[in-house]
């Protein structure tokens, strides 16, 4: 009976409506309703355009948005969070599906429904081997750059739509040169719609928050197109748009290789799980609710999944979209399927009033969706704070501009591990002075007073030591010794390194080895647990006295008292 209860908890923690639904309040009824209502009002002209910019029908990106929901909310873990299409992922879809589609609109709708798919295969290989590590592995300042990066690349591929001419190219830089070619051509009405849209969307923003403005700006803009009969002047419109559910089916298999399928779904996974988590997060904490990351693979898998078997492309969970829905009073996932419902209406029902939609329009509703993607603020922050940092966030930048989103965010992806890897390999290393009066050491090169160590150099690694460090530490160390005279004594206080390999534990032999040849000491100190069990592993138990590896660096050089010995897991160094 316990191990049948004990697997019931099991499977119903995987199925988070069980835990809502069972708390559910009939009064959450009407906030949720609401929200759903909204957000169908907001998603109608974003799934538009953001379709358009990937390429494909625009009621495509109303599939995304009516299944995707319908997907999260059966294993999604947040409450708040809105999936559909996002401006970055269709972009992407845009410049990698299309390339292997060949100029086949069939075949381009297939391979979009088959990406949709493969996301929602790694999202529950993700899932099973519990890899929401990949929350860490884009870091927050090549993230800024990411974002940046993919703000300018979508308003510059919007811009041909917002002059009225044909654009073209294959990156930023190819784009904005034949965009400048072609100002010439520019329609003055068409960019006078676009600018027009583009105010009043920002004013809506600035004065009308939480309302469907867009909504209202694409009906006011049908309305104008269709009483000033702008089609017949040259301005382009979406075109029918047909009406009906999607058909569901298979996704079409055996279309690409796994090689070309894979970096494409992998760069989907990576930024939706990123940009979804990030945003569920700021709503959990907001409502004071525990937000599972592990469970998000399978909501995110479950809503691409949906989206595979209507044909559509594949989706997140975005910030915008889950900012409208809170703001609206959604207080479950039950807003999703609400918002559904009504996406579902307006696709049998209404699609024909759509028809006169001037694509300018779509391209202000995408502007004014994405330019606070270029966060200047933060990079100027970056230069003065971190330069490191702002470099890595520089090379994101320079990447999705250069690249495309796809590459980009796998490349800010490998640059994140490297700059990881190259803030592990140069630790600073704190050679210390004892702090006048006291039994305390500080970095001399931090502190100003500190007395000087006659006849000693204690040093003090503040990471750990692996083999990425190794080298530089002992490095480090022998050319200080090189420079101070008269040294009878080498310390390394190992308080502030938590961990320990293979490389790190030689070094120190090494270094002893090296301070015996020249008839110097050497002696450890403030070793944790998982050190000591290693440099005894190592044979340095037998080259020092392991009896000092859990005392003080004061109970050592100065010789000790009762005090110090009593409490030999007090840490006095001071940073």
């Amino acid at each position: 009976m316990r191990l049948s209860s004990l697997r019931r908890t099991g499977w119903l923690r995987i199925f988070p409506p069980s835990a809502w639904l069972a708390g559910y309040k009939p009064a959450w009824l009407r906030h949720d309703a609401i929200a759903g209502v909204t957000l169908a009002a907001y998603a109608i002209p974003v799934s538009l355009a953001y379709a358009g910019l990937a390429g494909l029908p625009p009621q495509v990106g109303i599939y995304g948005y009516m299944l995707g929901g319908l997907g999260y909310a059966l294993l999604g873990s947040s409450r708040q969070l809105a999936v559909g299409p996002t401006s970055a992922i269709s972009l992407m879809i845009a410049g990698s599906v299309g390339a292997l589609a060949g100029g086949d609109a069939v075949r381009f709708a297939q391979i979009a429904s088959l990406s949709a798919f493969a996301v929602a295969l790694l999202c529950l290989i993700a899932w099973l081997f519990k890899l929401s590590i990949l929350i860490r592995l884009v870091s927050d300042s090549i993230l800024v750059g990411f974002k940046a990066g993919a703000g300018l690349t979508i308003i510059m591929s919007q811009l041909p739509s917002l002059f009225g001419v044909a654009g073209g190219g294959h990156n930023f830089f190819d784009r904005a040169i034949r965009l400048a070619g072609q100002a010439g051509d520019a329609n003055p009405l068409v960019l006078a719609i676009g600018v027009t849209a583009i105010v009043l969307l920002l004013l809506g923003e600035r004065f009308l928050a939480g309302r469907p403005v867009g909504l209202a700006v694409v009906a006011l803009s049908i309305l104008m197109a269709t009483l000033f009969g702008l089609p017949a002047l040259g301005v382009p419109v979406t075109g029918n748009i047909p009406e009906g559910l999607p058909a569901f089916g298979v996704p079409t298999f055996g279309m690409l290789e796994f090689q070309e399928l894979f970096p494409i779904a992998a760069g989907c996974v990576l930024l939706a799980y990123i940009e979804g988590v990030s945003a569920a997060r700021s709503f959990a904490a907001k409502h004071g609710y525990g937000l599972d990351v592990r469970q998000e693979f399978l909501g995110l898998g479950a809503a691409n999944l949906a989206v595979a078997f209507g044909h559509g492309y594949p989706v997140a969970g975005g910030l915008s979209q889950s900012a409208v829905n809170d703001a609206a009073g959604a207080r479950t996932p039950l807003a999703l399927v609400v918002c559904s419902v009504a996406l579902a209406l307006c696709l049998l029902f209404f699609t024909g009033l759509l028809t006169n939609l001037p694509k300018a329009v779509l391209a202000g509703i995408v502007f004014v969706a994405v330019y606070r993607l270029v966060d200047v603020g933060a990079l100027l922050r970056m230069w003065r704070v971190s330069r490191i940092d702002f470099y890595a966030a520089v090379i994101a930048l320079v990447s999705v501009l250069l690249l495309g989103i796809l590459q980009g965010v796998l490349l800010a992806a490998l640059a994140s591990i490297f700059l990881l890897l190259g803030r592990a390999s140069q630790p600073n290393i704190a050679f210390l002075g004892r702090l006048p009066g006291s039994g305390r050491y500080s970095d001399s090169a931090r502190h100003e007073g500190v007395e000087p160590l006659v006849g000693v150099i204690a040093f003090r690694p503040e990471a750990s030591l692996l083999y990425i460090n190794a080298e530089m530490i002992l490095d480090a160390v022998l050319r200080t010794l090189q420079k101070t005279p008269d040294v009878r004594m080498v310390a390394c206080d190992l308080s502030a390194s938590p961990y320990i390999d293979l490389a790190g534990a030689r070094m120190l032999l090494d270094l002893h080895d090296e301070l015996a040849s020249r008839h110097v000491a050497f002696c450890i100190v403030g070793a944790h647990a998982q050190l000591r069990d290693l440099l005894r592993a190592e044979g340095l138990a037998e080259k020092t006295d392991s009896s000092e590896w859990l005392r003080t660096l004061d109970s050592v050089l100065g010789g000790g008292n009762a005090k110090d010995r009593s409490d030999l897991h007090r840490q006095q160094s001071v940073p």
